[in-house]
This record gives structure tokens, sequence and C-alpha cells, in this order.
């Protein structure tokens, strides 16, 4: 493992512990106004290109995040699976953020991990201004 890493269960139980606890969804915008986390950010590490209908690494990523999340936050990330989040976690790091750890299983799971969807926690369908990547990106100065 090249980066720390936690069930569901334990995610749920960090986000209740510490409500200062940042969850950093990196899905697409879609899945997150699909069903989310309650309270998690939007910060899609990978963007849909309309032009060739491909999915391609988000070259924001790392900017959004700095003006949406201090580096000394303690952070999770979570995607669909585990395996965006990741990468996610693992770019974060390099970037200088201290605590950051991927919720394996992510929001719907995989054979071997559990999901949040599938635990049966909290869903919210809100992707309300100052949580949506659109209004994230524009506090970054991108105004996508």
């Amino acid at each position: 493992m090249l980066y720390p890493e936690i069930d569901v269960d334990e995610a749920k139980r960090r986000l209740d512990a510490d409500p200062n606890t940042v969850f950093i969804d990196v899905r697409t915008e879609a899945e997150f106004e699909a069903g989310h986390v309650p309270n998690a950010l939007n910060i899609p590490i990978k963007i849909d290109n309309p032009a060739t209908g491909q999915r391609e690494s988000n070259p924001d990523f790392l900017a959004v995040a700095a003006a949406a999340v201090p580096k000394d936050a303690r952070v999770i990330c979570g995607c669909k699976t585990g395996g965006r989040s990741g990468m996610a976690t693992q770019l974060l790091l390099r970037a200088g953020y201290r605590d950051v750890t991927n919720m394996d299983g992510g929001f719907v799971g995989k054979p071997d991990a559990a999901g949040w969807s599938e635990q049966g926690y909290p869903i919210s369908f809100d992707a309300e201004d100052g949580r949506a990547y659109r209004s994230l990106a524009a506090r970054a100065g991108l105004g996508r």
C-alpha cells in the first residue's frame, strides 16, 4: 500500500468523531450529484471530456484542493470504489498534505470492501455552493 487506507466503517467513525475532518469526493460532478457522503467537497480527480467522450485527469485538481482545504487538515478521500481516491490520496500527500487517508470501498463498494451506501450510512443529494466543484473551482480562481 502506497498510502494510508481505511474502510467505510472507520471513515464514518472518524467523520462522526471529528467534525473538522474534510471528506473529499473525487468522483465526477454527475456522480457527486447522484448522491454522496454528507458535507463532502467535490473535487474530481478525473473529468469527462465532452469532445472525446473520454475521462481524463483533472489538471486543476491540486489547485482547487489547495484553495478549499488547508494542508494541515485531516482529509479522507473517497470515490466510487476506492481506486480514484487512492490516486488522489497519493497526489495530496505528495503536495504536502499531512493527514490524508483513502476510503477503501468508496461510495458503492467492491467485492472485497463494502461501500458507504451499502452500509446504509447517510447520503446527501445536495450539491450546494461551497461544496460543489463549480463553486470550489471558482474560489480557486478557475471560473469553471
